[in-house]
C-alpha cells in the first residue's frame, strides 16, 4: 500500500509540476514546498488530488509543509487518515 501511495503521488507531482524532469530526481525525501517545487496554488492542487484520489479529508493544519513537504510525509499522512 505504501509504495502504491508513493508512486501515485510521485506520478501526479511529475506530471503536474515537473513535466520533462528526470523522475529519478524526485525522491521520497525531495522537499516539495520548502524546495520550491510547489507554490501555494500547487499545494492546493496537491491537497485536492490527495483528497479525491485517496478519499480522505485533510484538516487546515495538515496542508502545511510539516505534512506535505515530501512524498514520504504525504504517504504517512494518507496512511494515518486510512487507519
Amino acid at each position: 500500500m505504501t509504495e502504491d501511495i508513493k508512486n501515485t503521488v510521485k506520478e501526479y507531482i511529475l506530471q503536474e509540476f515537473l513535466p520533462g524532469e528526470d523522475p529519478n530526481e524526485l525522491t521520497d525525501t525531495t522537499p516539495l514546498i520548502t524546495g520550491g517545487v510547489l507554490d501555494s496554488i500547487g499545494t492546493v492542487k496537491l491537497v485536492m488530488f490527495i483528497e479525491e484520489r485517496f478519499n480522505v479529508t485533510l484538516q487546515a493544519h495538515e496542508t502545511d509543509p510539516d505534512y506535505l513537504d515530501t512524498i514520504e510525509s504525504i504517504n504517512n499522512l494518507i496512511l494515518s487518515k486510512k487507519s
